[in-house]
């Protein structure tokens, strides 16, 4: 895929935008999505471990380089000890604010300040190289789709599509397509934590508490 250096939670950020209008589709998804991609990436580089199903730094004095990562180490070493589906809901708008100051650094999102009702500061972010993010998505879809065998798709992308598609990221996977892809996303979930049996398991766990976190979609009318 394109964007190799970026983080699997900054992946998973940059799926959710909706390049032709330039905007998140789903904002409330963001968060437990964003929040689940670090906890991955993290147990993927070893950094955390599971001890009975308890989230536990190998390390105290382990760093990554990356803000984003190193942030949500950082929360997790000096918390209490939970359970990683705690941890995807969590403080989850910690990590994804990292992510987004992230983001904005690559110049892949713009932040505008603005005030709200004239007299509120606010930031917005707004999206800024479609081009790179329109390529992450075509790949992601690629995974998705085909024609390569989930065997033999790297576990990092496996992970990023499985995630997105617990979340319900519709520029990924519109409604219609669920049911039709749902072998897919079984086998890539899988291959997304193929490189030990804790880490099979906790993708496994982190899809399932990703989908519990998200809102159900709304109704249209007549629906």
């Amino acid at each position: 895929m394109p964007n190799g250096p970026l983080s699997l939670p900054a992946r998973l950020h940059l799926l959710a935008w909706d390049t032709t209008r330039r905007q998140i589709t789903d904002p409330a998804r963001l968060p437990p999505l964003v929040r689940a991609g670090a906890l991955v990436e993290l147990a993927r580089r070893g950094l955390l471990t599971d001890d009975d199903g308890i989230v536990t730094p190998l390390d105290l004095d382990s760093r990554t380089g990356d803000a984003v990562l190193d942030g949500l180490l950082e929360l997790v070493s000096e918390s209490c000890p939970h359970r990683w589906r705690t941890w995807v809901t969590l403080h989850a708008r910690y990590t994804l604010d990292a992510v987004r100051e992230q983001l904005v650094a690559e110049g892949f999102l713009r932040a505008e300040r603005r005030r709200v009702l004239g007299v509120f500061p606010s930031v917005e972010h707004v999206l800024d190289d479609v081009v790179r993010v329109a390529a992450l998505q075509e790949e992601a879809r690629l995974v998705l789709d085909g024609p390569v065998p989930a065997g033999d798709v790297p576990r990092t992308d496996a992970a990023l599509v499985a995630l997105a598609a617990a979340a319900g990221l519709r520029t990924l996977l519109p409604d219609r397509d669920r049911a039709r892809h749902q072998r897919r996303v079984e086998d890539l979930t899988e291959r997304g934590g193929a490189a030990t049996p804790a880490l099979a398991g906790i993708v496994r766990e982190l899809r399932t508490a990703v989908t519990a976190a998200v809102p159900a979609p709304a109704l249209t009318p007549g629906g």
